[in-house]
């Protein structure tokens, strides 16, 4: 366990900040943590009736290139989880979904970021109006879910969320007893 004494603020940023916090280790050292403080963001693991998983693929800077990955976004400052996860659906993918049903609930990556996610099975797929914020330029394909699982199998998607929510649909969608509570 550790004690956090003091935190403050070192950047400041469009989506999240960077913190730095001065906490006492349980032998009572102290100790410096570096990390991201962020919203926490929503996947959406739509399906449609033919058993295909709507994916998109877009670029991104940090791993330096383009990116198979379920759809999904931050949430916007107080927003329910799933009234995130379906804005996020339509405005990627300009469809919406009749039924819902939350898959799991994890950290991103707990080491150095407090960033949570909300993985939601989105059916009974129906028309919307697509509308990716200005400076996203994303590509929608529907895939089997067969062919997903092989395309993750080659490494050619290689996001952790997009992973997890794979192996969740193969696994059946059964809902992550396991997983922390909303912080």
């Amino acid at each position: 366990m550790e004690t956090p004494l003091e935190t403050e603020t070192v950047w400041n940023g469009r989506i999240f900040e960077v913190r730095r916090s001065r906490v006492r280790l349980e032998g009572g050292q102290e100790a410096l943590r570096d990390w991201i403080d962020h919203p926490g963001s929503v996947v959406v693991a739509a399906v449609t009736a033919r058993r295909e998983v709507l994916l998109v693929r877009q670029y991104r800077l940090p791993a330096g290139q383009e990116l198979w990955e379920l759809p999904a976004g931050r949430r916007e400052p107080g927003e329910d989880p799933l009234a995130g996860a379906r804005r996020e659906l339509e405005e990627e993918t300009g469809l919406r979904a009749r039924t819902w049903r939350l898959l799991a609930r994890f950290y991103a990556s707990p080491g150095y970021s407090s960033e949570y996610k909300w993985l939601f099975l989105a059916q009974d797929l129906e028309p919307g109006h697509r509308h990716p914020d200005p400076d996203e330029e994303i590509a929608v394909r529907a895939v089997p879910l067969a062919e997903a699982l092989a395309m993750a199998e080659r490494g050619e998607i290689a996001d952790a969320k997009t992973l997890i929510g794979l192996l969740l649909l193969e696994r059946g969608g059964l809902l992550a007893e396991s997983a922390p509570e909303q912080p």
